[in-house]
């Protein structure tokens, strides 16, 4: 396995992009909080497509909490149909068409291309179709449905990074408390899995995936 090591430039970008209120913290938080904490030169878009009153309040603190150390960051909470997404792609689409006039990203995260979740699906296929040249990782969200796979795109974490990630997820998404993924152990173990993965010094890693990446130089 070749590590490979992300030295961003002054003024790296980064956009995530997140289906519901909880996604991006789930599925790239812990990355995003080591990036900022390892650098000071990183910019944040960050946006949620789908939210009401009390998940958009939740969705603006818990990104206060993990930009906290960002240069710049902006967030955005949208308020598309939960559950509708492929149904308002027309809408959706023109909205994307919007980010992108107004962003190059270095960096896109955003939901995995096979997610069974409708939503995560339309966001994930929707920025393969707007942002064709980027380097986009996709990431992973536990669900009933089962439907994780094999990533292959790894990034270590360090424990007090995956213990904050956690800690913010659980008391801020208290709207999300009766679901049975929401608990410390669950978040813990997928940490914890895709650290053996990885042989993660500290044991833990975020796993992603990589449909296309591009070495500039060797």
């Amino acid at each position: 396995m070749l590590p490979l090591k992300l030295a961003p430039a002054s003024g790296f970008k980064i956009l995530c992009l997140g289906a519901h209120s909880d996604d991006i913290e789930i599925g790239c938080g812990g990355t995003i909080l080591q990036l900022l904490s390892s650098h000071a030169n990183v910019d944040v878009s960050w946006v949620v497509f789908s939210s009401g009153r009390e998940r958009e309040r939740e969705a603006r603190t818990s990104a206060a909490l993990f930009l906290k150390q960002a240069k710049r960051h902006k967030v955005i909470v949208k308020k598309f149909r939960d559950g509708f997404f492929p149904y308002e792609g027309t809408r959706i689409k023109e909205f994307f068409e919007t980010i992108k006039g107004g962003l190059d990203p270095d960096l896109v995260f955003t939901h995995y291309r096979d997610d069974r979740h409708q939503d995560h699906r339309t966001i994930s296929d929707l920025t393969w179709n707007t942002f064709r040249r980027h380097l986009i990782l996709e990431y992973e969200i536990p669900k009933y449905d089962g439907d994780l796979g094999s990533p292959n795109f790894f990034v270590p974490l360090k424990q007090k990074i995956c213990a904050r990630k956690i800690k913010y997820i659980c008391d801020v998404f208290q709207t999300q408390s009766n679901k049975a993924w929401l608990t410390e152990d669950t978040f813990q173990a997928m940490l914890r899995l895709r650290g053996v993965e990885c042989a993660a010094p500290d044991k833990y890693a975020e796993a992603f995936y990589s449909r296309k990446l591009v070495l500039a130089e060797l």
